[in-house]
């Protein structure tokens, strides 16, 4: 019995459909990307220890208490929210944003209450912003 030789293939990879799916990433990749510029406050972060830096102008003081309430110059803010608390910085500034912002805040006031007080002076225009601390109690 005579049989016939099959001629064996030669087994290949075709990379095509590999570089077709990799060029559509990365054209997915470069048209969902989003490149923003966001605006960013400049902070001069006290020092913990040392003396008070003297002021030239009156500060405006933002106080953040432990519930996320806030107090522009000892003024209650009564809408706890960002239009809320811009509306009475503005009030309060009367519209002077060279003045410095000095935010007060409780050790146990929610992070995003302060970052809500920094974001609306930034808004506003203010420059100029620290933030209060104390002096750590010797051991």
């Amino acid at each position: 019995m005579n049989f016939k030789r099959q001629k064996l293939e030669e087994v290949s990879v075709n990379l095509t459909p590999l570089i077709d799916v990799v060029f559509l990433l990365l054209i997915f990749f470069m048209v969902s990307t989003t490149f923003t510029k966001e605006s960013r406050l400049t902070l001069e972060l006290p020092e913990a220890s040392g003396d008070p830096a003297p002021q030239e102008m009156v500060p405006l003081e933002v106080i953040v208490d432990a519930q996320g309430q806030y107090m522009v110059n000892k003024l209650t803010v009564v809408t706890p929210n960002l239009k809320g608390l811009k509306a009475a910085i503005a009030e309060v500034s009367d519209g002077d944003t060279t003045q410095p912002v000095v935010i007060t805040a409780d050790a146990k006031a929610p992070h995003q209450s302060v970052i809500r007080a920094m974001d609306a002076a930034g808004q506003l225009g203010f420059t100029s912003l620290s933030l209060t601390t104390r002096e750590p109690k010797p051991e």
